[in-house]
């Protein structure tokens, strides 16, 4: 018999039995970095982890049980190693458990001091020779050990991984950890939305900001109002490129049900992720102003919008009738998003059809408003709204989060304030009192080209670039222009994927990674922490698990 041609097989099968027997090791160098990592200083002393060891946790506890699977599925999607889940085996191999062993040892006798949200998500991961200990206040803390341990693993197929000793203590620095994705100008299915929060949880994210209203397109279901969504969801078409004039003559729409709204919810909160909408208003209500021209300035008609840029047609301020559609809609939006923040927009708001609108200079002569030398009488007539709509919204227990040009007429104390023109409106918010999320454009529009050389890459809105290490080089405290109360206002940091340019979800993930995990260690890390030479010696791994778990992504780094 002529063996020769089974010869490729048969190495192939050695070859393929060989790495089935190495024994590799974990790394905890992972993005975001750790607070702290001792590692023992006898890098000996490891401990081998091998299909059939067991994870233990408290099965009465929904979430615990939860991350358990996670860690699981986790472990054998990196390194095809199955473990068993075996909630009463105090031996375990992996064991997650509820409480922190610093916590237990302080005096009964010491006062409490309330912890911060930051502290609530803090954990402790332990490797010795019993094996490995994830320790945490809450089960958010689990959540995010079991993640910085699901990094850590070699991404080969293996019998084994060895774990250096080591402790790992760890909770992020701020307790706002964001990612917008505009649903509006392009429409992302529901399994799109829930992979792209997977890739949130990764990186340590906590807030998901879902833009679903534009002039192109409104994409939020309103059951009191039904055509809403079935018509102000339809664009005719879709300019190509930078409004040149040309169009594609397609159709174009789409809208989450209030149910598929839910299940968003759902799956964001198994991630301990908190999804807030979008309604933006008073400007970039076209969508919706295409269904009722009335609450218009002008009575329309009002197409939607098939440009991209900002739109001169907004909800008429003078019109009783706005108010009631605006708490229709956000009544609605309450009773399915539990978010304690609700986004308003408030930004790109032209103003020259309130100046020309005889309602809207009514209801400016009812207030008495009058320009005072700060603010001008259109301005005053948006904070109006805001104030209007802060009101509703306090009486659900919500609070408001508005675009940094709300700050334009004066805000309420209660209001946050996203700022995306720079971080002119963040400085000057948090010196008025007012909670802080630092969005610029500068440093967090990763719909902007994150390569030099732009004809590499599909066309992008905008004229600079947003590179990786420009998202990383961000400070969001800014102390040199905040006092130290202050700086307590700042909440966190939020990067931004809009979508004028991005129709499809190879294309969002590919402006969204590696940028997303430069954003991650602005968000969690200490700036000290913060060195880019680290961060590209350990971007190479998660890297290699965007392409285990299936999502693009870009392979230049600038």
């Amino acid at each position: 018999m002529n063996y020769k041609p089974l010869l490729p097989l048969l190495v192939l099968l050695l070859l393929a039995g060989s790495a089935r027997a190495q024994v590799l090791t974990a790394d905890y160098h992972v993005i975001p970095l750790p607070k702290s990592v001792q590692a023992n200083p006898n890098v000996s002393q490891m401990f081998t982890l091998k299909t059939g060891m067991g994870i233990a946790y408290d099965a009465t506890n929904e979430e615990a049980s939860r991350t358990a699977e996670f860690l699981r599925e986790w472990f054998e999607q990196a390194t095809g190693i199955r473990l068993v889940l075996t909630p009463k085996d105090k031996r375990a191999a992996i064991r997650l458990q509820i409480g922190l062993d610093a916590d237990k040892k302080k005096s009964r006798k010491a006062k409490a001091i309330p912890l911060t949200d930051q502290q609530l998500e803090a954990y402790v991961l332990k490797v010795d020779s019993k094996g490995i200990t994830l320790q945490a206040r809450q089960p958010v803390g689990l959540f995010r050990a079991a993640q910085t341990l699901r990094k850590s693993l070699p991404l080969v197929r293996t019998d084994a991984v060895l774990f250096p000793f080591t402790v790992i203590e760890d909770e992020p620095r701020f307790a706002y950890r964001g990612l917008l994705l505009d649903c509006a100008r392009h429409f992302f299915s529901v399994e799109t939305i829930k992979q792209m929060l997977d890739v949130m949880a990764l990186h340590g994210c906590n807030q998901f900001h879902w833009h679903l209203t534009e002039d192109q397109g409104w994409r939020f279901e309103v059951k009191a109002l039904p055509r809403l969504a079935l018509e102000g969801s339809i664009r005719e078409q879709t300019v190509i490129g930078p409004n040149a004039g040309i169009y594609d003559g397609t159709p174009y729409g789409g809208y989450y049900t209030q149910d598929e709204c839910r299940e968003i919810v759902r799956y964001a909160a198994e991630r301990y992720i908190n999804v807030i909408p979008e309604i933006d208003l008073p400007g970039h209500m076209q969508g919706a102003l295409h269904v009722f021209p009335n609450l218009g300035c002008t009575g329309g008609p009002y197409p939607v919008r098939t440009e991209w840029g900002v739109s001169r047609e907004v909800l008429c301020a003078g019109n009783p009738e706005t108010m009631t559609f605006i708490k229709t809609v956000l009544g609605e939006l309450c009773d399915v998003f539990p978010s304690k923040f609700i986004h308003i927009g408030g930004d790109e708001c032209p103003k020259n059809r309130w100046k020309e609108c005889p309602k809207c200079q009514a209801k400016a002569r009812e207030l008495g408003l009058t320009y005072d030398g700060k603010h001008s009488v259109e301005n005053q007539l948006q904070t109006y709204i805001n104030h209007e709509v802060e009101k509703f919204l306090n009486a659900r227990g919500r609070d408001l989060i508005g675009w940094d040009e709300t700050l334009e007429g004066g805000l309420t104390s209660g209001a946050v304030v996203m700022s995306w023109r720079g971080v002119k409106g963040g400085i000057e918010a948090a010196r008025q009192g007012h909670r802080v999320i630092m969005s610029p454009n500068v440093f967090a529009y990763i719909d902007h080209p994150q390569l030099k050389d732009v004809a590499k890459q599909p066309r992008t809105i905008g004229g600079y670039i947003v590179s990786a290490s420009k998202v990383y080089s961000f400070e969001p405290v800014l102390p040199d222009s905040l006092t130290v109360e202050q700086q307590q206002c700042i909440l966190g940091q939020q990067v931004n994927l809009w979508t004028e340019y991005i129709a499809y979800p190879e294309f969002a993930f590919y402006q969204l990674l590696p940028r997303l995990g430069a954003a991650a260690e602005v968000q969690w890390c200490r700036p000290e922490q913060k060195d880019w030479d680290s961060f590209t010696a350990r971007l190479p791994r998660l890297l290699q698990l965007y392409d285990r778990i299936g999502v693009k992504y870009c392979h230049g780094l600038e």
